[in-house]
């Protein structure tokens, strides 16, 4: 059941990041953060769940210390005090920007709350809530050297950590990490590949996780017994997951590829080479789920749950998805 609240505050968490990304001073961004925070909680919390309670009470702790942290660096930037140590402001100001979207190696939060979470609550940490710190680190990006550490820190923490996961909510929480590399890489330069990769990163993500949310599915285990007679939507689920990848010709590889051409262009060929090599991780834990939930053939459980309907719209949507680089293809070559 909906409840009337819900809509109050999933209202007050747009307007809460459309204030900060909109403000013409640093003190109407922090405003508009503090909004979008008090605005997520009631969406989190749930008197039957404890760990959703857990959860939530561990995201509002590192937000708020992200807060504080991010608040004096404005307020020492912007009182001239001590003009030798800007930069380092500068340094802690993205710092606090980079542990609220929980980029590595401020990501000790994210994993940890998004298992707590059910999975309407996980999409809104993983695609909204990037908005806002995103687009505030794209106006203070003047620090190549250390967002080129942070994105081979992401891809490489992403990577390493999400091999040995069989949660999903945490596997996605990785995978969320190693893209985030990816698209502070694309927003340094061009603003509009940022918001391709963001656009098409959302709607993968909103196809795995309706998939997810449909059959109740949290592990492996369950994604392999429930998907076991579905053959049609295990096939959609899996190019859904390469697509995630970035693996050709799915729609996933469209905004990678956008960046790749970007970043050659600025000779950033090095990291470039590192990006793409780091990333192979992340879709080699991707191929073995894929690989697996194909070629094993496990048995049902009898007590489990059977869902007769076809669920037409997931096969739709997810259609539309993995056809889409396709689709852009052939109209760009049409134009």
């Amino acid at each position: 059941m909906f409840n009337m609240y819900k809509l109050l505050f999933m209202t007050t968490l747009m307007i809460g990041t459309l204030i900060s990304i909109s403000s013409y001073s640093w003190l109407g961004m922090w405003m508009g953060l503090e909004i979008n925070l008090l605005s997520i909680m009631p969406l989190f919390t749930n008197s039957k769940n404890m760990m959703t309670n857990e959860a939530a009470l561990k995201y509002f702790i590192t937000q708020v210390l992200a807060s504080t942290i991010l608040l004096f660096s404005i307020i020492m930037m912007s009182s001239n005090i001590m003009e030798s140590l800007q930069h380092n402001f500068n340094m802690i100001f993205n710092s606090s920007l980079l542990t609220k979207m929980g980029a590595a190696p401020f990501h000790f939060w994210f994993p940890e709350v998004l298992e707590g979470l059910n999975w309407m609550n996980c999409l809104i940490l993983l695609t909204w809530q990037k908005i806002a710190p995103l687009i505030l680190i794209m106006y203070n990006n003047n620090m190549m050297i250390f967002f080129t550490i942070i994105i081979i820190i992401s891809m490489l923490i992403s990577g390493i950590m999400g091999i040995n996961q069989i949660s999903m909510r945490k596997i996605l929480a990785y995978s969320s990490i190693n893209h985030i590399g990816w698209m502070i890489s694309s927003i340094i330069f061009i603003e509009s590949i940022w918001t391709i990769y963001f656009l098409t990163y959302t709607l993968i993500s909103i196809n795995i996780i309706m998939i997810l949310n449909n059959y109740k599915i949290f592990y492996l285990k369950q994604f392999f017994l429930s998907m076991n007679k579905n053959y049609l939507l295990k096939m959609f689920f899996v190019m859904n997951f390469l697509s995630l990848g970035g693996l050709p010709p799915f729609l996933g590889f469209l905004p990678k590829w956008l960046t790749i051409q970007t970043l050659i262009e600025n000779n950033l060929i090095l990291l470039t080479v590192m990006m793409s090599t780091m990333t192979l991780m992340t879709l080699y834990f991707y191929m073995r789920i894929t690989f697996t939930s194909l070629m094993i053939n496990m048995n049902e459980m009898n007590y489990m749950f059977k869902n007769k309907s076809k669920n037409w719209n997931i096969l739709f949507f997810n259609f539309l998805t993995l056809m889409g680089l396709l689709f852009v293809t052939l109209i760009f070559n049409f134009c």
